[in-house]
């Protein structure tokens, strides 16, 4: 009983102790040799993974890098300057005038008693246009009359006065000094009957005046009066129009030429005259004469063209366009407007080379042709002119030359 208890004791104690027995877990071996399989296993996909996270980042990096830089470019299409040609008709802007008009003034002064014609109305030369009241007119005539009388009276006393002197002094019954007193005072009362003569026809001529006559035949453009207005006379101070007449079978139209064409223009040139309203007729006219300078305020040279107008289809006063023929050469060059840059330091046109830099051209600009602009100097017919340019363009940028519809591609590509 004893020998059991501690065979069983042995047992417990040898368990108690930890020491291995072989044939106690027969399947441990191939249990851990799978732990570290499955170890293995996991490690390598962790390695996998991260080594394909790094090779990710990186091929994304590159597509960024390549992508901003894709973006950092800018694509810009290109034009050339033209010469301007040698038959093209410089077109400009003018109003159309009367060949010859002229406000009517009043000559003497009074109170409007009636007007005999009004705007549109056609008047010959000397026709009545109103008639003016002149009650001081008329007073200032009757005194000069009466004083001409009285004028007129003391030459004759003085003219038999010096005539008996004269035949007293043959009898040496007065003096000589006497004598030269009569003389001069016949000679003082001729000059005062001339004076009050000359005042007496001014009179007259005031009165006269009391008609207001057409100075030319032609057409009544403004009416500036009514029946009873107090007139001023003459056109100055507070003297106004009474009316406006204009002769209209042929007008007149000033335009001005810029300098760049100035040598082109000679008197005797036909023009061609259009206006908006009257689409699709077309008006011959003359260049008449130049102001023979150029204007240094706007350097223009200014032209008087006229046009004739025998059925009155034009009107004075209507705006047009004149289109003058520019014959001979020119050193202007011919470009887009939006190739244009306005700077702080003046008018800038950009420029590409064949490398793709930029550089901004200083450019004198000559005549507005509305779409397109005359270019005196800057640029010559080679230079490839950039179309629509950045305000936040520089020189020495680099950019990239493309077609038109190349360019929008990229743009929206861009975009």
């Amino acid at each position: 009983m004893s020998d059991k208890r501690h065979a069983v004791l042995g047992i417990h104690s040898a368990q108690a102790s930890g020491e291995p027995h072989a044939h106690h877990h027969p399947h441990r071996g191939p249990i851990l040799k799978r732990a570290k399989l499955i170890g293995a296993s996991i490690l390598g996909l962790l390695l996998l993974g991260a080594a394909a996270t790094i090779a990710m980042r990186i091929v994304n990096a590159r597509a960024l890098v390549e992508s901003t830089t894709e973006h950092a470019k800018q694509y810009v299409t290109t034009v050339n300057a033209k010469a301007a040609g040698n038959s093209d008709a410089l077109t400009l802007p003018g109003t159309l005038q009367g060949i010859i008009e002229s406000p009517i003034y009043a000559r003497s002064s009074g109170y409007v008693l009636r007007w005999n014609k009004d705007i549109g109305a056609k008047v010959a030369k000397g026709e009545v246009l109103a008639e003016i009241d002149t009650p001081e007119v008329d007073q200032q005539l009757s005194q000069a009359i009466a004083a001409r009388q009285q004028a007129a009276s003391s030459l004759d006393l003085a003219k038999s006065s010096a005539e008996r002197w004269e035949a007293l002094r043959k009898k040496d019954a007065v003096t000589q000094q006497e004598l030269n007193e009569r003389s001069s005072a016949f000679t003082q009362a001729q000059a005062n009957l001339a004076a009050a003569d000359a005042n007496v026809r001014r009179l007259q001529k005031l009165e006269g005046f009391k008609k207001v006559t057409a100075p030319f035949a032609g057409v009544i453009t403004r009416r500036n009066v009514e029946i009873g207005d107090l007139i001023d006379a003459g056109n100055g101070g507070a003297g106004r129009a009474l009316f406006t007449l204009a002769q209209v079978d042929k007008l007149r139209v000033y335009v001005y030429v810029p300098q760049a064409y100035a040598q082109r223009i000679k008197i005797g040139d036909t023009v061609k005259v259009t206006q908006t309203e009257l689409g699709g007729q077309v008006f011959q006219g003359t260049v008449a004469r130049t102001a023979g300078a150029i204007d240094a305020a706007t350097r223009t040279l200014q032209l008087e063209i006229n046009l004739p107008n025998r059925d009155n289809t034009l009107l004075a006063g209507s705006y047009v366009q004149v289109a003058l023929p520019v014959s001979g050469s020119s050193n202007a060059l011919v470009v887009p407007s939006n190739v244009i840059l306005f700077r702080p330091e003046g008018t800038r046109i950009a420029v590409v080379d064949d490398k793709g830099t930029v550089k901004l051209r200083a450019v004198s600009i000559g005549h507005d042709l509305g779409n397109a602009l005359e270019i005196l100097d800057g640029i010559t017919p080679a230079d490839k002119l950039i179309l629509n340019p950045a305000d936040s363009l520089a020189d020495n940028d680099t950019v990239t030359v493309v077609q038109a519809k190349a360019a929008a591609a990229a743009k929206k590509a861009g975009s």
